[in-house]
């Protein structure tokens, strides 16, 4: 999109690709623009959305329990297992997740359960004080706005699941008076003013639109495992706790957090549904992903922070026990870092990657014992709100060794360096051997060209970027000429010729 100028027809390789709407395209296309074509600046677009959707979780937290579970909610939000690594992404999760999250804080202004001012942290009467008749048109314009964006970045999921999220509140609260204001014509509008363009505009330069994107890539990979993404029914529940982790054992408070009025129950039971019915929804589908629930993460992490709040306030126990269960988990961490870092057999890696992702896991290991052995000490000695401090600079600190393993092992993990290598050579005929799809793609990103696939037909010498386990199989039909690059299993290149009998073989059709 950035080179070419067509911003209506996404494309793979310059054919039309319609697996996903373009607004996450949009967003890659412009920051490529502003800052180059990168991988950081590919991410961008969901770092951006990650952001956003923190803050707007943070100011429906400020109105609606006060400054300290806004505080709390920046905390923990930013610093779950799926905020991290979907923030890191460059796809179209992330920035889909943040407008459904967005969508949904101004379907809850739209209903009157949040008021505009800043709540009193200290009242009992939470009714909707601050709200008037501009704030639910203007809750109701955004909510058409975000959830057409939101559309423009996955489809009709968007609808799905703010309608589902609906749907099950409603079920619970009897409130389908409030739940149809959604349904008025300023959000109909609105919505359809967003997402609707871009869709006939792509439709009407490619007729077989709606038949792969919405019947393909929808209905298709909802109701039909053709697209390989089999998971047994009950797959989003450990999913759903890794998501939170590691502050997933804050849920079981939830309900014991609830304030006794109509409106304190409504809003908890708001965010319960936005929570869990994408968890319900996509448990049903035949293809399953984890990034497929995101959207309902930030509304169980503010639900989470709520009990916080309350559970510092009050000095509950369960601040005592949620953090224990912190530090068992943590002790889980580091038992598994040891695990990894003494076990004999490392599978097809080199001498390399054992030396120096043993000495990371070592620390690792250090540091996650330690933090919880201080979580679980100051959940003992010091309360809860001790704990949980300690549980996140824990969280930090681990997170800061995850990048400087990742950083140390990208020679195993991406393809940046054989691309570069490659260039470095420069190597214009260049193909690849059954390598897996993720450096195929990798690779055709980094050298901004599509690298074919290498057969015994291809005359003269060439480089060849295949994998160790396939490295063997190509030399019955080549001559390895030269090793140009082995730092990583994944992706060795070397320079070959086709073998005279391989290519008379292959040029008789004879199968191989």
């Amino acid at each position: 999109m950035a080179e070419s100028g067509d911003w209506v027809t996404p494309r793979l390789y310059g054919r039309p690709w319609f697996e996903k709407p373009a607004l996450y395209y949009w967003g890659a296309a412009i920051s490529f623009q502003l800052f180059g074509v990168s991988a950081a600046a590919a991410r961008l677009p969901s770092a951006f959305s990650a952001l956003f959707a923190t803050l707007a979780l943070a100011w429906l937290a400020l109105r609606m329990d006060g400054w300290e579970t806004a505080r709390w909610l920046l905390l923990l939000l930013p610093s779950t297992v799926a905020m991290i690594g979907f923030s890191h992404a460059a796809s179209p999760d992330m920035i889909f997740s943040a407008a459904v999250a967005v969508a949904m804080v101004c379907a809850a202004v739209a209903l009157g359960l949040v008021p505009i001012r800043a709540a009193d942290e200290n009242a009992t009467d939470l009714s909707p004080r601050g709200y008037s008749a501009n704030a639910r048109y203007l809750g109701l314009a955004l909510f058409g706005f975000f959830l057409g964006a939101a559309a423009l970045a996955k489809g009709p999921a968007a609808v799905i699941l703010a309608g589902g999220s609906m749907i099950l509140w409603v079920a619970f609260t009897k409130r389908w008076r409030e739940a149809l204001r959604l349904f008025h014509p300023l959000a109909i509008g609105v919505f359809l003013a967003t997402a609707l363009p871009w869709y006939l505009a792509c439709a009407r330069r490619n007729p077989d639109f709606f038949r792969v994107f919405i019947v393909e890539h929808n209905f298709n990979r909802y109701l039909t495992p053709e697209f390989q993404h089999i998971q047994p029914f009950w797959y989003y529940l450990p999913i759903t706790l890794v998501a939170l982790l590691p502050w997933a054992f804050w849920l079981y408070g939830v309900e014991g957090s609830t304030r006794a009025t109509a409106t304190g129950r409504a809003r908890t039971l708001f965010f319960a549904a936005w929570g869990l019915f994408p968890v319900l929804f996509f448990s049903l589908s035949k293809s399953k992903l984890p990034g497929y629930i995101l959207p309902g993460v930030p509304a169980l992490v503010l639900l989470i922070a709520s009990v916080v709040t309350r559970t510092m306030k009050f000095r509950h126990s369960l601040g005592r026990y949620a953090n224990v269960a912190v530090a068992l988990l943590f002790f889980v961490i580091a038992g598994l870092a040891a695990f990894l870092r003494f076990k004999p057999a490392y599978g097809n890696v080199g001498p390399w990657v054992i030396e120096v992702g043993g000495a990371l896991l070592f620390s690792f290991m250090i540091v996650a014992g330690l933090t919880a052995i201080v979580v679980g000490s100051a959940a003992y000695w010091h309360g809860a709100q001790a704990a949980l401090i300690s549980a996140i600079v824990g969280q930090l600190l681990l997170l800061a060794l995850t990048y400087v393993v990742v950083g140390r092992l990208d020679p195993q993990l991406s393809a940046r360096r054989p691309a570069a290598q490659i260039d470095a050579a420069g190597a214009t005929k260049t193909y690849a051997f059954k390598l897996q799809r993720a450096w195929q793609y990798q690779l055709n990103f980094y050298l901004h060209r599509e690298i074919p696939e290498w057969s015994a037909d291809v005359a003269g010498q060439v480089l060849v970027v295949t994998c160790t386990k396939h490295l063997e199989e190509l030399k019955k039909s080549a001559e390895i000429i030269a090793v140009v690059s082995d730092l990583s299993p994944q992706a060795e290149i070397v320079s070959v010729r086709p073998l005279p009998l391989a290519r008379n073989v292959s040029g008789s059709g004879q199968s191989r």
